[in-house]
């Protein structure tokens, strides 16, 4: 995923931007032009990236 720190990297960004359809968006008026909603959807999608890695290594708790 990202750095370490709990930062996603810039091109994991772009990825998830371009993924969820507003990349243009991004491109033409930056970041701060996206909605609260896609910023949101955004956060989103890379926790559920972050929890599918976790299974596949088997350190997620299946208690949860």
């Amino acid at each position: 995923m990202g750095r370490r720190g709990g930062t996603m990297s810039d091109e994991l960004k772009y990825e998830l931007a371009k993924e969820l359809g507003f990349y243009d968006t991004v491109q033409r008026e930056g970041w701060g032009a996206i909605t609260t909603r896609d910023a949101g959807n955004l956060v989103k999608r890379a926790i559920e990236i972050a929890e599918q890695s976790l299974a596949e290594r088997g350190t997620l708790d299946e208690g949860r």
